[in-house]
Formats: structure tokens, C-alpha cells, sequence
């Protein structure tokens, strides 16, 4: 799934939690944390398009798969070292649990971080960026649907629509009996 996509998914499940359990999930971070899968993973390489943009050979499109660009990344920083670590539902508990630990409570805006594990397993057809979910235990990865589909970009961000627009209309509701002033009873005594 496209990175915008995970960051409104998780977004969306922040404020749906706010709601039904009263937590104060904060939307940014929620949305933050779910895409920071794919940041972590191929941030370097945009940077270094962006070096190469503006400081060397210019930007073209067959640069994204150019030899040029893998040698100008070490080892370390491509994206194929670094999406099977982003990816993992292993890292991600460790590195959960251990905030847990640190701060003495769960952040529950990092959930976005295993929502966007979750979405991409069904989601990445095969070839390189198959979602790694239990790297490094095991190598299997599963040959879902590509997102890049029309039909499922089409489906997605229709979702998306009608669960915003829902949360919309439920809080502009919400306010509405707020601010709904109670009614006033007249203390008038009427005598006969």
C-alpha cells in the first residue's frame, strides 16, 4: 500500500480508539508511526535522488534503478537491507515492548507501525518488497495482491473517504449535543 494510504489508516484507527475507549491517541503521531515503515526504509534512497538531483546528474526516472544510485548508497542504507528490519512484526514487538518498558506505558500511536505490517502482507505481490512479517525468525513472505492496482487504489482510498467523512459527521453530531443548550423551565407559579 502507498505510504499516504498507511498514515491515514493509522490516523483513522487512532480516532475511531479516541472514541470508543476515551484514549487520547494523538492523529499526527498515529499517523507518523504508520508510515514510518516505508520511510525508514527508503529514506536514503531519496535522499540521495535528491543529491543526485540537485548536485550531480540530474533526475530521471530510470535513475530510481540505476546501478549509480545502489553504488551511491552503502550496503547498510539500500532499501533492501532496510525494509525486511521496518517490516517485521518481530522488530516491532521488541521495540514496542521496550518503549513500554522505558516509559512505563504503552504508546499506543506505534500500533500504526503494525497496521501498516498488517496491510502490506495481503497487499505486495511477489517480487522484491514482499512484506518480510517474520524476518529475522523466518524468511516467509506471502504473494498477496498489488496495491498499485487500479481497481484496489480505486477501493482503498474510497474507503478512506467514507471512514473520514464518517468520523466527520459523528464528531460534528458529538458537538452539536454539547453544546445544545438544556431546556429552561419557567419558576413561575401561576395562581388562581
Amino acid at each position: 500500500m502507498d505510504i499516504f494510504a498507511h498514515g491515514l489508516w493509522a490516523g483513522a484507527g487512532a480516532v475511531a480508539a479516541n472514541r470508543k475507549w476515551g484514549k487520547q491517541i494523538r492523529w499526527g503521531w498515529a499517523c507518523f508511526w504508520g508510515m514510518f515503515p516505508d520511510l525508514f526504509a527508503f529514506t536514503p534512497m531519496f535522499l540521495t535522488l535528491i543529491r543526485f538531483r540537485f548536485f550531480g546528474q540530474g533526475f530521471t526516472p530510470r535513475l530510481l534503478f540505476s546501478r549509480a544510485l545502489r553504488e551511491a548508497l552503502p550496503p547498510l542504507l539500500q532499501p533492501t537491507t532496510l525494509y525486511p528490519v521496518s517490516h517485521s512484526l518481530v522488530i516491532f514487538a521488541v521495540v514496542f515492548v521496550s518503549v513500554w518498558r522505558l516509559r512505563r506505558r504503552p504508546s499506543l500511536a506505534m500500533l500504526g507501525w503494525s497496521l501498516h505490517i498488517l496491510m502490506d502482507i495481503p497487499t505486495h505481490g511477489s517480487g522484491t518488497y514482499r512484506t518480510p512479517f517474520l524476518w529475522p525468525v523466518s524468511s516467509y513472505r506471502f504473494s498477496g495482491i498489488w496495491w498499485t492496482a487500479p481497481w484496489f487504489m480505486i477501493f482503498n482510498y474510497s474507503a478512506l473517504a467514507v471512514i473520514y467523512l464518517t468520523l466527520l459527521y459523528l464528531s460534528v453530531t458529538r458537538r452539536r449535543q454539547q453544546v445544545r443548550p438544556a431546556p429552561q423551565y419557567s419558576k413561575t407559579i401561576d395562581i388562581p
